[in-house]
């Protein structure tokens, strides 16, 4: 269930609700019973392991070409009859 936070408009206290999505937001203030608002505060986000973004979102004409392995090659003399 997410915890909704609220502060009161008149008092500014605040105060912290789990609440379900599918209910109603709370309106008024435990202590004052003034009007109170959602407070939404950004999320933290962790980016873990090395090249995030190249190796996940990288678009197939931007693939650097494999280079070819070559093999080396040797040349035996051959002999002709005379």
């Amino acid at each position: 269930m997410p915890v909704y936070e609220y502060r009161c408009a008149e008092c500014g206290h605040e105060f912290d609700r789990y609440q379900r999505a599918t209910e109603k937001p709370v309106r008024r203030c435990p202590i004052c019973r003034g009007r109170v608002r959602k407070v939404f505060r950004p999320v933290g986000i962790i980016f873990k392991g090395s090249g995030f973004h190249t190796t996940d979102y990288r678009k197939p004409d931007d693939k650097k070409p494999r280079k070819e392995e070559k093999t080396p090659t040797t040349t035996t003399p051959t002999k002709t009859s005379d």
